[in-house]
């Protein structure tokens, strides 16, 4: 359940007795949370009202950050943005089983391991640290997410590791009256899977990551239905484009899974992108991409700006096909950088010296495509259908805190004392926790 876990968990200092509320934040909007269908179905079951929780639209980080009133635990991740770099002071701890890419520092706590739920770390981290919050609410919290990221357990999911099974298993004896391990599966399962009357638009930030190097964003979503029924969908081409124009995304990378009786799990991938350059560039890096293989068989795609393929390697999940993108994102954005400086000097060339003073010769001259220039050429009109107008569409807020979730100014907020009165009716004053984990965290 990584939409559910992936928040960060904020520490607002107080003038009581404890000096701090910690207070966890869901990162995405409220508007998105009713497409978190599993999220909802866990919560709803575990007897957690909507009102009691708080999303990344409602808490001005940065305010309290200024006010020096803010400590961060992000979960789930364990980087920022660059769009919230000015939180780094704040970060106080992570918890993360996806690959670190955080620099270490001597103020902040990291605990990063590769199992298969995050829900995992945070099951061990409470048990040793706080073992008085692990109530039956919140055991039921962390075995439902653990099942589910797990596959139930299953081993032929390729996602379960020892400690997976073992902390699992401290949860169900420790409460011996969760709800069966396959039933619970079988309901957050098919509540994660159900996309009944939802848009394009929503399937795809039901589950979806954003990353971004130089001049391009892509989004990476997790769809889940077969590749075949997703491009069946009507006018998806004039939806996939509405809906990079409105998140000024440059592509779409969309991995649909589905799964067997056995619990084997089948993948496939589509490159949508209205840029012959951009589409051919991502296709290229995961075709290519040696850790891991993805094992591509290409698929035929009814239409020419949607690459299609049969995804070999089924273990090779989205935490496994994200650093491949983010590698090609970083040289995407140091070759942007170099042709950059390329067409500065070619431009600085082609104003001839009236003089006759030696100029290089066309094959000395630098040459290679520039992003920037693609993004002029698209814009004037000669490359693709954007217009100029299409670009000043205001940033939306993302899903991920990770990737880049920009706070919408216009939005209200939920002030420090508000949070703090609201956490105080729900679990009292005295409830000081000094890990920085809430009950709800999980």
């Amino acid at each position: 359940m990584e939409g559910f876990l992936q928040r960060c968990s904020a520490a607002i200092k107080t003038s009581g007795s404890s000096g701090k509320t910690v207070v966890p934040v869901l990162n995405i909007p409220r508007a998105e949370f009713p497409l978190r269908s599993d999220n909802v179905f866990l919560l709803k079951e575990s007897g957690v009202p909507p009102e009691a929780l708080v999303f990344r639209d409602e808490v001005d980080l940065a305010g309290l950050h200024r006010a020096k009133r803010l400590m961060l635990t992000l979960v789930d991740h364990n980087v920022l943005p660059s769009a919230d770099i000015d939180l780094e002071e704040a970060v106080v701890e992570v918890i993360d089983h996806h690959h670190l890419e955080r620099t270490p520092s001597m103020s902040c706590s990291v605990t990063v391991e590769t199992v298969g739920s995050c829900a995992t770390l945070v099951t061990e981290h409470i048990h040793h640290k706080a073992p008085e919050v692990l109530d039956r609410q919140v055991a039921q919290l962390l075995y439902g997410a653990i099942v589910l990221d797990c596959v139930n357990m299953a081993p032929e999911a390729g996602k379960v590791t020892p400690k997976d099974s073992q902390l699992s298993f401290l949860l169900e004896s420790r409460f011996p009256d969760l709800p069966p391990r396959g039933a619970l599966f079988k309901s957050l399962q098919s509540a994660k899977f159900d996309i009944s009357g939802l848009s394009t638009e929503q399937i795809l930030l039901k589950d979806m990551k954003a990353v971004s190097g130089g001049d391009l964003r892509l989004a990476v979503s997790a769809v889940y239905m077969t590749l075949d029924v997703f491009l069946q969908r009507r006018s998806l081409q004039q939806e996939l484009c509405e809906f990079c124009h409105k998140h000024r995304f440059g592509a779409v990378v969309a991995m649909t899974i589905s799964f067997n009786e056995r619990g084997e799990p089948h993948r496939q991938l589509a490159v949508y992108s209205s840029s012959t350059l951009y589409r051919e560039e991502v296709s290229q890096a995961l075709e290519k991409a040696h850790n891991p293989s993805l094992s591509f068989s290409p698929m035929s795609s009814p239409f020419n700006n949607i690459k299609s393929y049969l995804q070999g390697n089924a273990l090779a999940s989205r935490k496994k096909v994200l650093p491949i993108l983010k590698n090609f994102l970083k040289e995407w954005d140091r070759k942007q950088v170099h042709c950059e400086e390329a067409e500065d000097f070619e431009e600085l060339d082609d104003h001839v010296d009236p003089t006759g003073s030696p100029s290089f010769d066309d094959d000395a001259r630098p040459r290679c495509f520039s992003a920037s220039r693609h993004h002029r050429r698209r814009l004037l009109g000669t490359e693709d259908s954007w217009t100029e107008e299409d670009f000043q569409v205001p940033a939306t807020p993302m899903n991920s805190l990770v990737e880049g979730c920009p706070l919408d100014a216009g939005l209200p907020r939920i002030s420090a004392e508000a949070i703090l009165e609201k956490f105080s009716r729900m679990g009292g004053e005295d409830g000081e926790n000094k890990d920085g984990i809430w009950p709800g965290e999980q």
